[in-house]
């Protein structure tokens, strides 16, 4: 293996709303591999849950608020200018063809790793990056035999093997347990409940100050 590589974090999702328990696992990541950059990237039509509540340019400004200040995070907007749905594998193509020889790592937590078999051309995703599935202590469940097979040719217990090849390994990193949905947030939104401290204060307050997902507007 050569030289290292720029290591770029990658962490997709609805972010609806973005909250602590999105965070705080990607800066553990972010630290534990000693990445350059991470980016979050907000789909625009997730392929495989119900339509956001919020905005695309709604949900990605709170992001660009919850990250704002921090030297190696980021906000990618590709997804929202994609017409159809936002399928991680067009993105990370995009990625890969726009920086070339980086070290790309796709953040993951467990269960949505286990459902991977169920992404569009999902075993591409590896030929474009490597996955890092956060874990919390103590919740494990089997792989599916498809995912099982990947895993086992491709498993690195290694952190520096991500920084001297692009892609292609499946790395796992053990994270804090924060017990926090994006989902149990809205609901408390919508019933007028506070949300402070369950996420950055910029985004709690655009969220109560906008009206967002039903709070009552100031």
């Amino acid at each position: 293996m050569g030289e290292a590589l720029r290591t770029i974090g990658i962490l997709g999702g609805t972010f609806d709303p973005i909250h602590y328990g999105h965070l705080r696992p990607a800066e553990e990541v972010r630290e534990a591999l000693d990445l350059a950059e991470l980016r979050l990237i907000p789909a625009r039509v997730p392929p495989h849950r119900a339509r956001p509540r919020v905005g695309p340019e709604q949900r990605a400004e709170l992001v660009r608020q919850a990250v704002a200040g921090h030297p190696a995070m980021r906000v990618d907007e590709r997804e929202l200018h994609r017409v159809g749905p936002s399928y991680t594998v067009d993105t990370l193509a995009e990625l890969r063809r726009e920086l070339g020889a980086v070290s790309l790592c796709l953040i993951v937590g467990y269960d949505t790793f286990l459902g991977l078999p169920g992404w569009s051309r999902w075993r591409e995703l590896l030929a474009a990056a490597h996955i890092i599935v956060t874990e919390r202590p103590g919740v494990r469940a089997p792989l599916p035999e498809a995912l099982a097979a990947e895993y086992a040719a491709r498993r690195c217990d290694d952190p520096a093997v991500l920084r001297r090849v692009p892609a292609g390994r499946i790395y796992r990193q053990s994270v804090t347990p924060v017990a926090l949905s994006a989902t149990g947030i809205r609901q408390a939104l919508a019933q007028g409940r506070s949300v402070r401290y369950l996420m950055p204060e910029p985004v709690r307050r655009a969220i109560t100050e906008q009206g967002l997902y039903g709070y009552p507007q100031l």
